[in-house]
């Protein structure tokens, strides 16, 4: 039986890699992201039949349900969920703009706490699964001007955390995922070399040895930085 894993936000940077990574490795990929555009090209570039793609913003809860709905109506079973949707907006709490916060709670945290509620009951069902979550080092170190940001990043490592005490009894895996800056779009206009950043490529690959480890075993947190270190916010 074909393995299935589920990405959100697949369409570019971290979520494209992954997508690469999981179709050489011979799953069905189902992925999902704002831009129906984005997604065109990505089955474009892949041209591959184990890809399964669908527009959805995941900041909106009903839409959330929606792509989980026709997941599920889609695959016999799902193996991986990684929750990547995110937004980066920089500011400082003491003077953004109202509405940021808010938006980065929503796409940031709230899409990864209704999609695994989604789709958990499959992993329940069967007694195995792996969840990875993409947190941050803003997950864990507070940025001059990380702002929303970081709040929204502590508040879904916390959630791993919490899923992680959950479901370990279950057979469920749980992962996070705190990458420093890597190199995708969210950098764009940053006039630093790409030796300066992590690869894409690295980030998916490190998933997959994550999920390759025995099921007994499980990584619970995994912090990646560039070999210079954090660059500052």
């Amino acid at each position: 039986m074909d393995k299935s894993i589920v990405i959100s936000g697949g369409s570019q940077g971290i979520g494209k890699a992954l997508v690469k990574k999981f179709l050489q490795e011979g799953f069905q990929v189902f992925t999902c992201s704002r831009s129906q555009e984005k997604l065109n090209a990505l089955a474009h570039e892949y041209n591959n039949p184990r890809l399964h793609t669908y527009a959805a913003d995941l900041s909106d809860k009903k839409q959330v349900q929606a792509f989980a709905a026709w997941v599920l109506n889609k695959a016999t079973s799902i193996d991986i969920l990684v929750n990547n949707t995110g937004v980066f907006l920089p500011g400082q709490i003491q003077n953004e703009e109202d509405g940021v916060l808010e938006k980065q709670i929503e796409t940031n945290l709230y899409s990864a706490y209704h999609l695994s509620r989604a789709l958990l009951p499959t992993f329940q069902a069967k007694k195995s699964g792996h969840i990875f979550n993409m947190c941050s080092t803003a997950s864990i170190t507070a940025y001059t001007l990380g702002g929303s940001y970081c709040i929204s990043k502590f508040a879904l490592l916390g959630m791993t955390k919490v899923l992680r005490e959950e479901t370990k009894t279950q057979g469920i895996r749980v992962t996070a995922i705190l990458p420093g800056a890597t190199l995708t779009p969210s950098w764009d206009g940053v006039e630093l070399p790409a030796e300066r950043f992590i690869p894409a490529d690295d980030i998916a690959s490190t998933i997959w040895a994550a999920y390759q480890m025995n099921p007994s075993t499980v990584l619970e947190e995994i912090l990646i930085r560039p070999q210079l270190g954090d660059i500052d916010l």
